[in-house]
């Protein structure tokens, strides 16, 4: 247990005394009956979407957490995972006067979100091996630090991070460590969704936009305790989650083995990937992978990057983050478009 922690020290005091807004389906909530709804000044022509969605997507956490196997209280369904995100800073950091550390490289939504909602990011790099500095981070810390972003499996370096650092992190970090997990479903470590009931600093988020095949929907997860559930549930809009998303994650969820299927796809893929490109004479090094990409280091990154879109392959270039220089990385496609990209890349 982590004795630092304190929840009711982090929410704000103006989050603390607000109350949410309680829509229609709020204060009514169906019991399955065939009912006359005059309540929520919706068209009553019925179409499939006339009607507001479920403000708190019950039957949707429901299959959530029988898959993810989360407690439905312990779940909070976002806009995607920007909107859970964003969600965080603002339930938990003062504008103007609190901070949050990252860990670049990283995914850079932590960074704007951070300009968005006036927070200071005191930005503590990985090492060499694109793992957490422990004692750096909490060095970096002060009274006012109340947030930690542990983006693993790592974007861009596509690593996961040292069971062990996250661990300490967790026992020792004086405010709530976000273990964003978008690419968890392509590690072979299991999820720190597991450990909520050790940690009740922890917050876990993740998404349906790469295993699950749902990017186009915008469905993002937030695994917690009950309490911090609570907290941002009252600041997230009454209606994030609209009707279409809600249905088709539902059918995704349903289709878990399809999903699981895929996934094993493409984890064959990477390995057929990173052994083909392997003798290539300019690529320097081949980072190991827990993600649906691989970051390969080149010998002259924008030139290799032009070269590919010239063939009609259009690739990420990473040399502008921190660690990175003359990076490429390389999600994984179906087997037809990583043939194309193993034929291109030798015939530079």
């Amino acid at each position: 247990m982590n004795t630092l922690f304190n929840l009711d020290l982090l929410v704000r005091e103006n989050v603390k005394a607000l109350k949410p807004y309680s829509s229609a389906r709020d204060e009514y909530v169906s019991s399955g009956e065939q009912m006359v709804f005059l309540d929520a000044n919706e068209n009553p022509f019925e179409n499939g979407l006339n009607r507001y969605p479920d403000p708190h997507q019950r039957n949707l956490k429901q299959l959530i957490s029988k898959v993810k196997q989360v407690e439905a209280c312990q779940i909070l369904v976002g806009n995607g995972s920007d909107e859970v995100l964003d969600l965080i800073f603002r339930a938990f950091c003062e504008p103007g006067k609190d901070n949050i550390i990252t860990l670049p490289p990283t995914y850079g939504m932590y960074k704007v979100l951070s300009g968005i909602n006036n927070i200071e990011n005191r930005e503590v790099l990985l090492t060499d091996k694109f793992q957490p500095n422990v004692d750096e981070i909490l060095a970096a810390t002060d009274e006012n630090t109340k947030l930690l972003f542990l983006c693993t499996p790592n974007n861009p370096t596509g690593n996961s991070f040292d069971f062990e650092a996250i661990e300490r992190l967790l026992f020792e970090f004086p405010g709530l460590v976000v273990v964003d997990e978008a690419y968890i479903d392509f590690a072979t470590n299991g999820s720190w969704s597991f450990r909520l009931n050790d940690f009740p600093n922890l917050i876990v988020t993740q998404t349906l936009s790469k295993a699950f095949a749902m990017a186009g929907i915008r469905l993002g997860l937030c695994f917690a305790s009950e309490e911090i559930i609570a907290v941002l549930k009252k600041i997230k809009p009454p209606y994030n989650v609209n009707e279409l998303t809600q249905q088709k994650a539902f059918e995704a969820l349903e289709n878990y083995e399809t999903v699981k299927e895929q996934v094993q796809t493409l984890l064959k893929e990477r390995k057929r990937l990173s052994e083909a490109i392997a003798t290539i004479p300019y690529i320097e090094t081949i980072y190991d992978s827990d993600a649906n990409f691989i970051l390969i280091k080149v010998d002259d990154a924008n030139k290799r990057y032009n070269q590919l879109l010239e063939k009609g392959i259009v690739i990420r270039n990473r040399s502008t983050q921190p660690l990175c220089e003359n990076t490429l990385r390389l999600t994984v496609g179906t087997i037809e478009e990583n043939d194309k990209l193993i034929s291109t890349l030798k015939a530079l």
